[in-house]
């Protein structure tokens, strides 16, 4: 038992062919290629917000305490293992969204903000907002401060802010973007 979980793409493999097991067991005759997108979307969007969450609620404000001879353990090995999955947790989310959309055929309506889809849109751009500064913004900017391409310590302090502050932007989006996703699956718009 203990190499199983010693292994965490063994996990995540077992996780997954479980997950393919009960929709095989309970929904064998109605599972629909919509089904499995959500529930992708519903997965990829946990891994992509919890990180953020995890990085501003927990790695931001901890990081100042952290002793300076321990901080290479952060900035060395845990931010940019995190900030993979982080990255391309968005970039899966924001497919497997917008897939969703273009399979259950309301993705124009969504984006053009349609009557009848004027939430789901509203949710819909406030993702792609904020895909749009993970890789546009928070991932080039934390590159240099974490040194993984070179940079003096002014670009790394300042990209370190320029970070903060689109990082800070998604938590603040993230709050509507969730409301307005789970309550036009709950509601409509």
């Amino acid at each position: 038992m203990g190499k199983l979980f010693d292994n965490l793409w063994l996990v995540l493999g077992l996780g997954f062919a479980l997950a393919l097991g009960l929709m095989a067991a309970v929904h064998a005759e109605t599972l629909s290629a919509e089904a499995v997108l959500r529930w992708l979307h519903v997965f990829f969007g946990i891994t992509w917000i919890g990180l953020l969450y995890y990085f501003n609620f927990v790695q931001i404000p901890v990081m100042p305490t952290v002793p300076a001879e321990l901080k290479p353990g952060v900035t060395k090995y845990i931010a940019p293992k995190a900030l993979f999955y982080f990255r391309w947790g968005a970039a899966f989310t924001v497919l497997t969204g917008l897939t969703l959309a273009w399979v259950k055929n309301y993705l124009v309506e969504a984006l053009t903000f349609r009557s009848g889809f004027l939430l789901i849109g509203i949710g819909m751009w406030l993702a792609l907002i904020m895909a749009l500064n993970v890789w546009a913004i928070i991932w080039p900017n934390q590159q240099r401060v974490l040194g993984l391409v070179a940079a003096d310590d002014a670009s790394k302090a300042k990209s370190a802010r320029t970070a903060l502050v689109a990082s800070r932007t998604n938590v603040l989006l993230s709050i509507p973007m969730l409301y307005a996703m789970a309550t036009f699956q709950t509601l409509g718009s």
